[in-house]
C-alpha cells in the first residue's frame, strides 16, 4: 500500500459545480515501503471533484511520481485503490464545501432580510403610519441595514 507523505494542492478552483485541485513539483509526495516518490507533472497534474457528491470525476487522470531514476505511473482510480489518497482529499475539500455552505446560508440571511423589511414597510403603510414607512424608506435608501 502507498501511503500520502504530502499532499498539497498548488492552486484550488472552484467553479460552478467543479473543485479542481492543481498539482505542481515539491507538493505531492508518496511513501512506499520505506522510500518517498515526489510527484512529477508530466502527465496528469490535476484532479476534478464534483462539488455536489464530492466524486472524483477524472479517474483516468495519470500521476507520474520519482525517486531518481525509478518511477510510479498511475491513474487516479488505482491511485485511489492502492493508497490513502482519498482520506487526504477529504481533508483538503471540507474547508471548500464549508466555504460554500457559509455562502448560501449569508445569500439565504440577506434574502430573509430582505423580505422581512418589505413586510415592515407593507405593515407600516396597512397601518398608515407614513413615520415608520419614511423612516425605513429613508433607511434603505441610504444603504442602511434591512433591520
Amino acid at each position: 500500500m502507498l501511503h500520502v507523505e504530502m499532499m498539497k494542492p498548488f492552486h484550488t478552483e472552484v467553479k460552478d459545480n467543479k473543485i479542481r485541485l492543481v498539482f505542481a513539483y515539491q507538493y505531492f509526495s508518496l511513501r512506499k515501503d520505506d522510500e518517498v516518490f515526489s510527484f512529477i507533472p508530466v502527465e496528469g497534474k490535476e484532479i476534478v471533484l464534483n462539488r455536489d457528491t464530492l466524486q472524483v470525476e477524472n479517474l483516468s487522470e495519470v500521476f507520474v511520481f520519482q525517486k531518481g531514476n525509478r518511477f510510479i505511473r498511475l491513474p487516479l482510480y488505482q491511485l485511489l485503490l492502492v493508497s490513502d489518497v482519498h482520506d487526504h482529499l477529504k481533508t483538503l475539500i471540507e474547508p471548500v464545501a464549508e466555504q460554500e455552505n457559509s455562502e448560501e446560508v449569508m445569500e439565504l440571511i440577506h434574502a430573509l432580510e430582505r423580505e422581512n423589511f418589505e413586510r415592515l414597510m407593507d405593515d407600516a403603510l396597512s397601518h398608515r403610519d407614513l413615520d415608520l414607512f419614511y423612516q425605513l424608506l429613508a433607511t434603505q435608501h441610504h444603504g442602511g441595514s434591512y433591520v
